[in-house]
């Protein structure tokens, strides 16, 4: 989630996206690039160098990339919104996940397992007013957190009402055709103190809540550091897993800069018929153009099944 704070956009940029988009589309050459056998979503700054929003996801699209992912797309402008969602469909991009409940950070809140109901309610209300983003960016799932641990309470019982305050919320978006994605986080070195994490924990709050609007986010940065054991992790919990996110470690940058062996991952993703988007949620380790490149070439070696 760390890259979920992203700079969004200026609202007054909204406009010219909408007439670039337009323009862009009229006058683009169809890409020679071939197509990545999985989804994987860069994400605004993965191409900084060539543009603006509109413009990297055309630069995407051209190197082969066939879905994109905006953690911010919730906090743009509405013609923004709409100006991504043209540039995706242009290209036949798959519009992956944006987050639709942001925690406070800096004030550790909200406590969804706490004692205070207004904190679940504010939860609430923060997905139902989500939908209509999901819809204009034709999105099928958006990311949430669970909040954090309350010190003073027992774990079981905060597991209760984590899981009692999203089987409400897969209620409010399962009939709409979405999915909530739950993001367990590492404590060790990005986000101590959240309820969420590891995907074993996931999985049975998952289980729990009952709802085909209720998955996991299965963010396997986050899950190796926290507790490894990646393959066998996603083969247990992969009946309640709707929605996968890369980056290696240390350092959450491309595959090649870490230990986890992505191309092992990729093929067994492969052998599972995996469809889904898979979030480059990660930097570039080497800036500018040159890093680009480093990056397209890091999936291009572990989609053919290389050791990046």
């Amino acid at each position: 989630m760390t890259l979920s704070r992203r700079t969004v956009l200026a609202a007054g940029a909204a406009s010219s996206l909408v007439a670039a988009t337009a323009g862009a589309g009229a006058q683009r050459r169809p890409s020679n690039a071939a197509r990545f056998a999985l989804g994987y979503a860069p994400h605004e700054g993965s191409f900084a160098s060539r543009g603006g929003l509109i413009e990297q996801i055309a630069y995407a699209a051209d190197q082969g990339f066939t879905a994109w992912e905006d953690n911010e797309a919730r906090g743009r402008p509405v013609a923004q919104q709409e100006a991504m969602a043209k540039a995706l469909a242009s290209r036949g991009m798959t519009m992956g996940v944006f987050v639709a409940s942001m925690p406070k950070w800096a004030q550790s809140r909200p406590l969804l397992g706490g004692n205070d109901e207004a904190e679940r309610e504010g939860f609430l209300a923060d997905i139902r007013s989500s939908i209509e983003v999901a819809k204009r960016l034709n999105a099928n799932r958006m990311t949430v957190v669970t909040g954090f641990l309350d010190n003073k309470l027992p774990l079981d019982i905060q597991t209760a009402r984590v899981i009692d305050v999203m089987r409400k919320a897969g209620d409010i978006v399962a009939p709409h055709g979405l999915a909530m994605v739950m993001e367990p986080l590492n404590t060790r070195t990005n986000h101590p103190g959240v309820y969420l994490q590891t995907i074993a924990q996931g999985y049975a709050v998952a289980r729990g809540a009952n709802s085909p609007g209720v998955k996991i986010l299965a963010d396997l940065y986050h899950e190796q550091i926290q507790s490894g054991n990646l393959i066998p992790t996603l083969a247990a919990c992969w009946s309640e897993i709707g929605y996968i996110q890369f980056g290696d470690n240390p350092g959450r940058n491309e595959p090649g800069t870490g230990e986890i062996n992505y191309a092992n991952i990729v093929r067994w993703l492969k052998d599972k018929r995996y469809a889904g988007v898979i979030g480059m949620e990660h930097g570039n380790a080497t800036k500018g153009r040159a890093g680009e490149e480093r990056l397209i070439a890091a999936y291009r070696a572990i989609d053919g099944g290389e050791r990046a």
